[in-house]
């Protein structure tokens, strides 16, 4: 018997209450760990002074030994102005500083990855960019996170340019590379080709340019994609847009080789594929929207909570693959799967940068991993609670790196793949047992 929509509501809104009694209660999420032992306070001189100067010589001969003689090689810097944050908007970065935080323990627990948030007392690009750039010699990789658009498109440009450590956008990388390894398999359950499908994407914020940029650097056709924003389809006609959003502008040439124009309702008819990433629903699309999709259609709806049609709606209409960002469903295409794997891989090697290629590499890991354990209609996509996945993805990550030329460190894939397990494996252990010994309490009633 399928829940009501009252039911779901309700469901939806547990977290939000759990999260206004739990979040005062341990205030804050994160904390700092020693890694040493201190035996007696004798140990302090090694790891302080005057023992430290030394590991200080070493550095200051060759500056690469700083990612063995301290922890810079797993440090994250999760870096937000608040501008965009969880379909609140613009919040400024005090509000923001929970979201960063938890994005802080889904890299640590997921991914082995120490993991700090900076929320930034500014909205201007350049300065972003000076604050990182200023930043950046403390840590191995920045995921920015968070910061509206079109500014996003442009601090991630300059930052991968300009630094010598992976910089990465989660709301762009990170969305695009999990939808891509959930419509990979999605795609194989229904039996049809990414280069031949017909491909509609409703919303045109960095999440859904991005999972565009992706689709066609995976082999789909520019042509076949057709965007639709808040006014309706994108074509050269859009001129609204052309001094407004460089990137949506761009995709206004790109794609929809039809030159349609309309709405969602004429962006979906005989579609393959409709990915959503805009506003909550339900009812951003409809029924009879999908009815229109061709055969064995696939529905990634993904806005939260409340996705943009209801799974059941969608397959009602004849969708024969849904998706949401939702747990509670099937097929949940989450971030979490991509960014904590992802810079286990880039950190593990310490790579100077994060390539589109990686990323595909590792959307091809995510897929191929579902694919061992068997796919079908209701699993195209693992689960958070799949630790193999993350180490499988991070060696796919770390192998990319070498094969082009980007990692400071050469690992073999057996090296990769040890260094992964145990440094994820650890961070968990540490977790429980924190837990069973009580320093982390149970939550409140």
């Amino acid at each position: 018997m399928k829940p009501t929509i009252d039911e779901l509501l309700a469901k939806a809104d547990l977290p939000k209450k759990l999260a206004l009694k739990y979040h005062p209660f341990y205030r804050g999420k994160i904390g700092v760990v020693s890694k040493v032992p201190v035996r007696t306070s004798d140990d302090f001189a090694i790891w302080y002074t005057p023992g430290v100067a030394e590991p200080c010589k070493v550095i200051n001969k060759n500056l690469d030994q700083v990612f063995e003689q301290t922890n810079r090689w797993n440090y994250v810097a999760v870096v937000s102005d608040g501008t965009r944050v969880l379909g609140l908007g613009d919040i400024g970065p005090e509000a923001g500083l929970p979201v960063m935080e938890g994005k802080a323990l889904l890299f640590k627990y997921l991914g082995g990855v120490d993991a700090f948030p900076i929320c930034l007392g500014t909205k201007n690009a350049d300065d972003i960019i000076t604050a990182v750039k200023w930043l950046s010699p403390t840590f191995g990789g920045v995921n920015l996170e968070d910061i509206e658009k079109p500014k996003c498109f442009y601090i991630l440009d300059r930052l991968r340019k300009e630094l010598k450590i992976p910089v990465w956008h989660d709301d762009q990388q990170g969305t695009a590379l999990v939808t891509l390894a959930g419509l990979i398999n999605a795609l194989k359950v229904v039996g049809k080709k990414l280069d031949e499908v017909l491909i509609t994407l409703v919303g045109t914020g960095a999440a859904n340019i991005s999972v565009a940029r992706y689709l066609m650097v995976a082999g789909a056709k520019a042509g076949n994609m057709i965007m639709v924003d808040t006014k309706g389809i994108l074509h050269p006609g859009r001129t609204d847009v052309k001094d407004k959003d460089p990137a949506k502008w761009e995709m206004c040439f790109k794609t929809n080789a039809e030159k349609r124009t309309g709405g969602i309702p004429e962006a979906l008819k005989n579609a393959d594929v409709c990915i959503c990433l805009s506003t909550p629903g339900p009812g951003v699309v409809k029924k009879d929207w999908v009815a229109e999709m061709a055969d064995d259609a696939i529905v990634f709806a993904c806005a939260n909570p409340i996705p943009e049609i209801w799974p059941w709606e969608a397959e009602e209409a004849g969708a024969r693959i849904t998706a949401t960002g939702r747990s509670d469903f099937a097929n949940q295409v989450n971030n979490s799967l991509g960014f904590p794997a992802v810079f286990r891989g880039t950190l593990d090697v310490a790579a100077k940068t994060i390539t589109d290629e990686m990323c595909i590499a590792a959307a091809y890991a995510v897929a191929e991993y579902a694919e061992r354990k068997g796919i079908d209609e209701q699993h195209i996509i693992p689960t958070m609670e799949e630790p193999e996945m993350y180490v499988q993805e991070a060696v796919a990550v770390g192998m990319k790196a070498i094969e082009q030329g980007l990692a400071r460190r050469k690992l073999s894939r057996q090296e990769l793949t040890e260094t992964a397990d145990s440094t994820i494996k650890e961070a968990q252990k540490v977790t429980k047992l924190l837990m069973r010994e009580k320093i982390i309490s149970s939550p409140p009633e």
